[in-house]
């Protein structure tokens, strides 16, 4: 890891002032003045800021409620990504667990553990996402009965797997799926000859988007939190 990386990580400077702070000496590694930003340091490395040694950053796991025309990208020249919503020696760090479309709002993961990203997103360990969706048209229980057995998405040769669903109102429904394919949860409505007005992730496994967070904020998860997935 580049040491103004990490002094950003695990400090409050900024990437530009962790530059300036080892230009000006103030940072050593193993007991040796580092000038370099770029300079590679590495877990059990002794690292000091102005005398004072700091720990190697630990994992970190993170939800955000994400807001409308935010992409799930780390870079993207013409629109704004969802890292942009936290402080920047955050998002530098994370990764995105999964994808929801541009239009598409509520809970949304981060983190560093790469195997934690693994076993929520791995096919293999069906990890549900509930959804509250608007639809155009009022849905009849046929096409949510026809949506709980498995429908043929546009372009696909086998059904969706099986969901679950909920009626909310005539146009208003929860659907829970497991699988994450292109614009899955659009394609199964198109499917059934509806159209998703409004599409809104509330849940993911056992973790449900807190009711007082607001549209564009985050928080850390708990270690419990950690220990559902």
């Amino acid at each position: 890891m580049r040491l103004d990386f990490y002094l950003s990580h695990v400090t409050e400077l900024a990437r530009k002032a962790a530059k300036i702070a080892a230009a000006k000496k103030r940072v050593t590694v193993n007991g040796d003045i580092v000038k370099k930003a770029n300079y590679a340091v590495k877990e059990g490395d002794v690292i000091c800021l102005d005398g004072e040694p700091l720990a190697w950053p630990s994992e970190g796991y993170y939800l955000l409620n994400k807001p409308m025309d935010y992409v799930c990208a780390n870079q993207d020249p013409e629109h704004s990504i969802v890292l942009d919503l936290l402080p920047s020696h955050l998002g530098q760090t994370l990764n995105i667990v999964g994808r929801l479309d541009k239009d598409t709002t509520g809970l949304l993961l981060l983190t560093t553990d790469g195997q934690w990203l693994h076993r929520i997103t791995s096919p293999r360990n069906a990890c549900d996402k509930r959804y509250r969706i608007t639809l155009t048209d009022p849905i009849s229980d046929a096409d949510l009965n026809h949506l709980e057995e498995g429908v043929l998405l546009n372009g696909e040769s086998d059904l969706t797997l099986p969901a679950v669903t909920e009626r909310i109102s005539e146009n208003e429904i929860f659907l829970t799926i497991q699988e994450g394919k292109y614009h899955q949860v659009k394609r199964m409505l198109a499917a059934v000859g509806n159209k998703v007005e409004v599409l809104h992730r509330d849940k993911i496994g056992k973790l449900t988007l807190d009711a007082d967070l607001a549209v564009g904020e985050f928080r850390e998860l708990t270690e419990e939190e950690v220990a559902y997935f």
